[in-house]
C-alpha cells in the first residue's frame, strides 16, 4: 500500500505539472499565487476514485449527488479574478468536493465555505481534515443567505449557477470586495460574472461564458443551522 501510494504522489505530481503548464499558464493565467496553488494542491484527492485517472484533465469530472468539480483552467479563472491574498476574508459557496476551497486556502488566511448536499459536506470536511487544511471553515447549508455571522467578506466565489446574483451575498460583500458568480439558466449557457462593490456601487462585468450546476436552495422552512 505504501508503494501505491508513492507511486500516486510522483504520477500526480507529473500529471499536476503537465496541466498547470498547458492548461493554466498556457491559456493566460499569470498570479504567481494562483499558479503556485494549481501546482500543489493534488486534485486527483479530490474526485472519486474512478475518476482520478482523468483527474488532471481539461474538463469537469462527477462528484455524485449531480455535483461537479470544475475544470482546472475554470477554478484558476475564478481564483486570478477576486485576487486573492492575505489578509483577506473568503466565502464559498457550493464547497462540492473541497477543491477550489483548498486552491483558496493556499493562498488566503482563512476560508469559510458553505454546501448544500449534506454528503458532501461531510465528505469536504474530512477530506480538510486529512489533507491539513485546518484554514477551512466549513458547513451545509443554503448558501443563498451567506454566512451573516462571518460578513463582510473582501471576496465570495460562487461555484453554482443562479438565475439572478443572490441580494444577501451581494449585501455580505465588503466595501472594494470582489465576487465572482456564474449567472444564468440551467442546462445552458451562463455568464461569469464579476461583481465589485466600491462605497455601494455595485458594478458587474463578464469574464466568459460557463456552464456550471444549478444553484440549489433549500425547502422554505428546512434551513440549515
Amino acid at each position: 500500500m505504501e508503494g501505491f501510494s508513492d507511486y500516486q504522489a510522483t504520477w500526480g505530481d507529473k500529471a499536476r505539472e503537465k496541466m498547470v503548464k498547458e492548461q493554466i499558464i498556457a491559456r493566460g493565467i499569470s498570479d504567481k499565487a494562483v499558479i503556485a496553488a494549481m501546482r500543489k494542491v493534488p486534485r486527483h484527492l479530490f474526485v472519486p476514485g474512478e475518476y482520478m485517472p482523468d483527474s488532471y484533465d481539461d474538463s469537469p469530472l462527477p462528484i455524485g449527488y449531480g455535483q461537479t468539480i470544475s475544470q482546472p483552467y475554470i477554478v484558476a479563472l475564478m481564483t486570478e479574478t477576486v485576487k486573492p491574498g492575505k489578509g483577506k476574508r473568503i466565502l464559498e459557496i457550493g464547497t462540492g468536493s473541497g477543491y477550489q476551497a483548498a486552491i483558496l486556502a493556499e493562498i488566503c488566511d482563512t476560508v469559510y465555505t458553505i454546501e448544500i448536499v449534506p454528503e458532501l459536506a461531510d465528505q469536504s470536511a474530512a477530506l480538510f481534515k486529512k489533507t491539513g487544511y485546518s484554514n477551512i471553515i466549513s458547513k451545509y447549508g443554503d448558501g443563498y443567505q451567506g454566512w451573516p455571522e462571518y460578513a463582510p467578506f473582501d471576496i465570495i466565489v460562487v461555484t453554482a449557477a443562479p438565475r439572478e446574483i443572490p441580494r444577501p451575498l451581494i449585501d455580505q460583500l465588503a466595501d472594494n470586495g470582489r465576487m465572482v458568480i456564474p449567472v444564468g439558466p440551467p442546462s445552458a449557457v451562463q455568464e461569469l460574472i464579476l461583481v465589485e462593490k466600491t462605497h455601494d456601487v455595485i458594478v458587474q462585468s463578464r469574464i466568459s461564458f460557463v456552464r456550471f450546476v444549478p444553484f440549489k436552495r433549500l425547502p422554505a422552512g428546512n434551513q440549515a443551522p
